[in-house]
């Protein structure tokens, strides 16, 4: 336990006048190699000096930079993507819901009337949020137009966190590798987006398509559990309505 002298206390014996100069060395000890690491600390800032100032000037010209490039050209850029992609997003709004479906995706792929389609945004506005999201419209407009190659590159580039849009575009992967007799590419594909999101519309469709997959790949296990997962925690769902059937042949082909 360490002890404390007051001020003016003087030693009553030879032990306390010990204990006094050895606790009076061991201070002058600690403040000698306290000075003697500031003085290096001194003698290496002045010899580095140069140095050390050319890097806090590195790095205040790459954070200013960086704000700079957000500012001045990050923002414009995504500002003339979003204007230059407008058109095409409404080709291909107009695909969905129209009749003349074919060649409406083609003009959101492509352009019309003098405006970018989502594959001209995609070589100019490379890099912003805007060409990200022309990736998902070609990829979807790809798969409409039953080219699925070019549908699973497209849709391979976007990138989304979106809790939506992020799992429909892993299903549409999915669902081109289906369309390429690629069964377990697209059973992967519709694992992982029925992982990526948990809501009532994305991730009951994408089990029960993962099921249907395993189901006729005779993984009857991986049918049953995916389809009773359908049952049991999306039971309002579109899917649940109709996956009972599915559950009686998963079982019977487990059971052979």
């Amino acid at each position: 336990m360490a002890t404390y002298n007051k001020r003016g206390y003087k030693p009553k014996n030879k032990v306390e006048k010990e204990q006094n100069i050895e606790t009076d060395s061991t201070t002058a000890e600690v403040f000698n190699t306290l000075d003697e690491t500031a003085s290096k600390t001194e003698a290496f800032v002045e010899k580095n000096q140069k140095y050390i100032f050319v890097i806090i000037g590195l790095v205040a010209l790459i954070v200013l930079g960086s704000l700079a490039y957000k500012e001045f050209i990050a923002k414009p850029k995504q500002m003339s993507a979003m204007n230059d992609m407008f058109q095409a997003q409404k080709y291909f709004d107009q695909a969905v819901t129209g009749v003349e479906k074919d060649s409406l995706y083609n003009l959101a792929l492509n352009g019309g009337e003098g405006k970018f389609g989502m594959l001209d945004v995609i070589e100019e506005y490379s890099g912003t949020p805007s060409a990200n999201l022309a990736s998902y419209y070609a990829g979807t407009a790809y798969l409409r137009l039953k080219d699925y190659k070019k549908a699973v590159e497209h849709l391979e580039n976007f990138k989304s966190d979106d809790e939506i849009l992020a799992p429909i575009a892993k299903g549409n992967i999915g669902d081109a590798f289906v369309q390429l007799n690629q069964p377990n590419e697209a059973l992967g594909y519709y694992e992982q987006a029925a992982e990526m999101r948990n809501n009532e519309y994305t991730t009951p469709m994408y089990l029960f398509k993962a099921g249907t997959v395993a189901l006729d790949l005779g993984k009857a296990d991986k049918a049953l559990a995916n389809f009773k997962r359908v049952k049991e925690e999306y039971p309002n769902s579109t899917e649940a309505s109709k996956v009972d059937v599915f559950i009686g042949k998963a079982q019977v082909l487990a059971s052979k």
